[in-house]
């Protein structure tokens, strides 16, 4: 496809996004499987700059000169003039190109210098509050498109290993020094999990952030832990790698259709993972020495991967969101044993969601204490997330 094409598509693309109560990868699916003639390289370049805009929404339509209901070609624009792009060679009005910018386009256009902070920011106006004291370089950072990150899986390899079978097939890597078994790909991501290192178990894409998470639990053999928002199993297989495959996992999730992964994932990495519904949850209560939560949140710290989740949060979504949290943290206590610990992270960077919800889980339970938390943010290169880790004060009278 010629860029003007590529643009065209891209256009179409944010324009069903807009009116669509589905994200964007499905979106992007199904746009693929009707337009067949699109490559792989033309998929991953629409794809690119679908997500570019939809993550500048709000200063590509100050850019474009846009103030109400900016459509497809507005965003786009928008966005592409941000990049710098040369916008006449991609708006040429040839067939499956845009038409040729209009004399109103042309002068609407505005400095992104101009705007107010929150449009700067690529934030919704409504955030305002929550997102107090947060450095402005931190939703910056979520402007630009994120890492891919691989975790290797040392029950079966070490990362030299992993970089060297990775290679074989193109993809490069780079250790990441602060995280151990954690690589970035240089080159190449799209042919991660068509890899050997990959069906083979060797290597699990995961966020080297999401990765510092899981090693809060600090499994050691024969410990019996409890994910208790497990989703798609990523934590799971990090915590039970980390064990060398020699602590008991469960796996629960309130929705059982997204642990469906879990076992297929479970046997690629060589691990064991057992999945629990309600029933056994509640018959093991009190008898786990981890209890991981993976709490559901706003994902802000993760806005580059989904940026179509930032503008479908609500202030009412949110505050659900963190009552939520709070009846997570006050199960998970239920069903840690006496000495036990409770690990709580999200993907978010707001207060509200993380140290303020340890801390005020604290103050309903002071038999309980914080002993280790972490922070890390998109400007340091992961995605945004929160961890803290909870035991009970032993009385030792």
């Amino acid at each position: 496809m010629r860029p003007d094409a590529r643009v065209e598509s891209a256009i179409e693309i944010v324009d069903t996004w807009l009116v669509s109560e589905h994200g964007l990868d499905r979106i992007l699916t199904d746009w693929g499987r009707k337009n067949r003639f699109a490559g792989s390289g033309d998929r991953r370049a629409i794809a690119d700059l679908v997500y570019q805009t939809v993550r500048r929404m709000r200063s590509s339509a100050w850019v474009a000169g846009t103030d109400e209901a900016p459509n497809g070609r507005d965003l786009v624009r928008g966005n592409l003039i941000q990049a710098v792009a040369d916008l006449n060679s991609l708006f040429t009005g040839m067939t499956h190109a845009p038409e040729i910018l209009s004399d109103a386009e042309i002068g609407n256009q505005r400095s992104l210098d101009t705007a107010p902070r929150l449009v700067r920011l690529d934030m919704p106006d409504w955030m305002e509050t929550w997102i107090a004291g947060i450095d402005d370089a931190e939703f910056i950072s979520l402007k630009d498109r994120a890492n891919v990150d691989l975790r290797v899986n040392r029950i079966k390899c070490d990362p030299q290993k992993a970089i060297q079978v990775l290679s074989e097939t193109g993809i490069s890597c780079e250790r990441i020094s602060d995280v151990p078994d954690a690589l970035r790909v240089i080159d190449g991501s799209h042919r991660v999990n068509r890899s050997d290192a990959y069906r083979d178990g060797l290597v699990e894409i995961q966020d080297a952030g999401s990765q510092r998470l899981a090693t809060l639990a600090e499994l050691k053999p024969g410990e019996r832990t409890l994910d208790l928002c497990a989703g798609g199993g990523g934590k799971s297989l990090a915590m039970a790698a980390a064990s060398g495959g020699k602590a008991e996992i469960h796996a629960y999730d309130i929705s059982a259709a997204r642990l469906n992964e879990i076992p297929e994932r479970a046997n690629r990495a060589g691990v064991e993972i057992t999945l629990i519904d309600r029933d056994a949850l509640d018959a093991n209560a009190v008898s786990y020495d981890v209890v991981f939560i993976d709490a559901p949140c706003s994902g802000s710290g993760a806005w580059r991967r989904n940026p179509d989740a930032k503008w479908r949060l609500t202030a009412e979504r949110l505050e659900a969101l963190i009552q939520t949290q709070r009846d997570l943290l006050d199960q998970a206590r239920l069903l840690t044993r006496p000495q036990g610990r409770i690990v709580y992270g999200t993907c978010s960077l707001l207060k509200a969601e993380n140290r303020a919800q340890i801390d005020a889980f604290v103050r309903r339970h002071p038999s309980w204490h914080i002993c280790a938390d972490l922070t890390l943010l998109p400007s340091g290169g992961t995605d945004g997330f929160f961890g803290g880790v909870l035991s009970q004060v032993v009385d030792s009278r």
